[in-house]
């Protein structure tokens, strides 16, 4: 049994706590509350105590690719539809060797950002392999997708393989696995059938949807830089596209994808009052991706009419290739001031707000919320702790406020999961980042000479 103390103590389900302490036996947690009163209960137990920080539930990575770490900075300054064509040329000369060090670059990256259960789409399996490795909690969901009806039981019947496979090497208490369709440009609508089926047992299915301008004018009305080259890269034989005359979110309903019991849908920033209502009627959940959202011009997800309908929201970091960095702190502060420069005073997202949605609301997108997400008693021991003492946090009238607003990745002095240290003060307890790191140059260079 060890006891955690600081200055302040985030339980995010309930009020902070000043002068605050953690109790944590094994994996769990078994006790939270004021210092002085837990000190009194177990008197001849361990302390840390990590003075003027805050100790607070691990952030929730509700979407990224690991894998594509490696990448970040190949592809600037352009839009989505470009971004995705230099993207996917990048791709074409990764081995698996390389996918496997981009992942465990991603992977050491998210908990030096304080993150302890990520989200993540993949098709390499590389991120299993560095989730394991780095001790991380993750819903892994293997991408699956054919714009070719003849491939689509065959493309199933692989990612199911994998899928089996995956389950097989990887921590189940802490690594769930689950399916994902590629982009609703780059699959046949029978896949989506296929997924629904084989997810009508509630494994998890994450899809990028109503994503961006490009993908809602395309998807709507054959048009946009999608129709010319991105659908090409993914198969010169696609056939042709017949614009649909609906949202990607109402494309999509009609084949039964949605449907599935437990299904995280990432950006949603192309939706109207009546896809939220169809979103909302079958308990969907959102990843909102502020930070690559704004930079690749996709648009800005209208959170306030999700919560207004009472969607489950979670943060997400999205891919290295595209918001550069997984830095949960920029992207809670992206979000909260997009919302409040979108809505003002109608919706003005508050930093406790925001800090529960890069927490606990991320756990209850992913169905995750009865074991993480909240420091409580018998929840998993998944936390973190980040230093307040620096003199833009001080002095600190607020501790929501100091660590949304003047907190960066460098402040996380510790990251533990399931009650194992796995990150403490610039060392990655399991792994050794300078190997990794060293081992990233030489993709970096095949990469830019593309």
């Amino acid at each position: 049994m060890t006891i955690l103390a600081a200055r302040y103590v985030l339980p995010i389900s309930s009020e902070p706590l000043e002068h605050g302490a953690i109790v944590i036996k094994d994996n769990t947690i078994t006790d939270v509350g004021f210092y002085d009163e837990i000190k009194r209960r177990y008197p001849d137990e361990p302390v840390e105590d990590y003075g003027l920080a805050a100790l607070m539930p691990g952030f929730v990575d509700c979407h990224t690719h690991l894998d594509h770490a490696i990448m970040r900075g190949i592809a600037e300054d352009l839009p989505y539809g470009r971004w995705k064509s230099e993207i996917m040329k990048a791709e074409a000369l990764m081995d698996p060797g390389d996918w496997e060090t981009s992942a465990l670059l991603g992977a050491l990256e998210a908990t030096v950002s304080g993150i302890t259960t990520i989200a993540d789409m993949t098709l390499t399996g590389a991120t299993a392999l560095a989730i394991q490795r780095v001790g991380l909690r993750a819903i892994i969901y293997r991408e699956v997708g054919t714009m070719d009806k003849s491939r689509v039981d065959e493309s199933m019947d692989t990612a199911i393989a994998d899928i089996e496979a995956w389950r097989d090497y990887t921590d189940s208490t802490r690594v769930e696995i689950g399916i994902a369709p590629y982009n609703v440009y780059s699959c046949h609508p029978e896949l989506f059938r296929k997924v629904a089926d084989y997810a009508a047992d509630g494994t998890p299915v994450a899809m990028h949807l109503a994503s961006s301008g490009e993908e809602y004018d395309f998807v709507k009305y054959g048009s946009s830089r999608l129709a010319v080259e991105v659908r090409d890269q993914y198969s010169e034989a696609a056939p042709l596209w017949l614009p649909t005359g609906v949202s990607p979110v109402r494309y999509v309903l009609q084949y039964r994808i949605l449907d599935a019991p437990n299904v995280l849908a990432v950006h949603v920033t192309q939706v109207d009052a009546l896809d939220i209502v169809e979103l909302e009627k079958r308990d969907v959940a959102i990843a909102y991706c502020p930070r690559t959202n704004a930079k690749l011009g996709m648009g800005i997800a209208p959170v306030r009419e999700f919560a207004e309908a009472h969607l489950r929201v979670g943060l997400g970091t999205d891919s290295p290739a595209a918001a550069n960095r997984m830095d949960m702190f920029s992207e809670m502060r992206t979000g909260l001031l997009m919302q409040r420069a979108r809505y003002a005073k109608a919706g003005f997202l508050s930093a406790t707000e925001m800090l529960r949605t890069a927490t606990l609301d991320g756990a209850r997108a992913l169905k995750m919320d009865d074991i993480i997400g909240s420091l409580e008693v018998g929840k998993q021991a998944d936390l973190i702790a980040i230093d307040l003492s620096r003199s833009a946090q001080v002095p600190t009238h607020d501790p929501a406020a100091a660590i949304v607003h003047s907190s960066y990745p460098n402040d996380v002095f510790l990251t533990m999961v399931a009650g194992e240290v796995i990150y403490r003060r610039d060392e990655w307890v399991r792994v050794d980042g300078d190997d990794v790191k060293a081992a990233s140059e030489d993709i970096r260079l095949k990469l830019r000479d593309r």
